[in-house]
């Protein structure tokens, strides 16, 4: 949750913004919204409205409609409130869970096994996919802003996919945690999935197309990507690495309820990190209704999906193949 912002090195389609061009958005994005009650004002730090404004391709109006959009959500939903206990039983399978490893840049790893799936509530996987999400972003360091994605395919089929979770998943995701994908390893997928992937892949931008890497454990090329991204003396042995101790739901739910004092801590402000951020304003009623566009494409000048839209599409893909 670092409010650090650097110069986007994004590829070329992206508008290059100075420093100052970008601290003057984010000056003009916080005049649009207005004043905020404390947790969304914690929420809103230049950090966060710079990922919106990228999302957006520094384009104020669209990234001002997109943020409103999730502080409107996060008021109603209260992704910060949900705590393990409420969640606990989703976790069972391991089918996703923060590991106990970063990747070589610092960043969390996100683990998810499809075929681990072990309920039918959409509401309750959803909110489960949004706790993870708000932890993973907890637990990174002050400098990084984005996460892994290791997926790991071994045993997965079609049934083990819901079309109304996978769009529901895809909403929540592009919608409310832009720019938050590093880097998404799919770890042997099966076959069909390439040839869906080069039908999405054209829709996307250079940057977001170079998020996605196939990784086959009899591909020794691909060895070469695991090996470059992390340190496999830490990684599971499941994906390649060296350690073989694998998912242990009771030493987890150990360090999630850790994790749920910190995340408490972080929104009351009892968390000293949280001093750098903007102090919150005056609790009034805060307007959220999206602001007037003469235009809601979501598309870039040049014709490719913004990158906001891109992981959307990324995460239908990883999650379907077809949807």
């Amino acid at each position: 949750m670092s409010a650090t912002l650097k110069k986007s090195t994004s590829n070329g389609s992206e508008k290059s913004e100075t420093t100052e061009e970008q601290q003057e958005k984010i000056i003009e994005i916080r005049k649009l919204i207005g004043p905020l009650p404390e947790k969304l004002a914690i929420y809103c730090s230049d950090a966060a409205i710079a990922r919106y404004l990228r999302a957006r391709n520094w384009n104020v109006k669209k990234a001002t409609k997109m943020l409103k959009e999730t502080l409107k959500w996060r008021a109603e939903y209260k992704p910060e409130e949900i705590f393990w206990e409420e969640i606990a039983h989703e976790a069972e399978t391991g089918k996703i869970y923060r590991s106990n490893y970063v990747d070589k840049h610092g960043r969390t790893v996100l683990v998810m096994r499809p075929s681990c799936q072990n309920t039918k509530s959409t509401k309750g996987q959803i909110r489960y996919l949004v706790y993870c999400m708000e932890n993973a972003i907890l637990n990174l360091p002050p400098n990084k802003e984005q996460m892994d994605w290791l997926i790991d395919f071994n045993g997965f089929n079609m049934s083990h996919t819901s079309v109304k979770v996978t769009r529901e998943t895809a909403h929540v995701l592009q919608d409310h945690y832009p720019e938050r994908l590093g880097v998404a390893i799919l770890y042997n997928p099966p076959k069909f999935f390439e040839p869906f992937w080069k039908v999405v892949k054209p829709f996307l931008e250079p940057k977001t197309q170079n998020k996605v890497k196939f990784v086959y454990s009899d591909d020794p090329n691909s060895k070469k990507i695991m090996e470059e991204l992390f340190d496999m003396e830490k990684l599971e042995s499941a994906f390649g690495g060296n350690d073989d101790l694998g998912f242990d739901f009771s030493k987890y739910a150990e360090r999630m309820r850790q994790d749920d004092k910190r995340m408490h801590a972080f929104w009351t402000r009892e968390n000293p990190q949280s001093a750098a951020l903007p102090q919150p304003m005056p609790t009034v009623p805060v307007d959220l209704n999206p602001v007037n566009l003469n235009s809601d494409s979501n598309a870039s000048d040049n014709g490719k999906v913004d990158s906001s839209l891109s992981h959307g599409l990324v995460v239908q893909f990883l999650c379907q193949g077809y949807t």
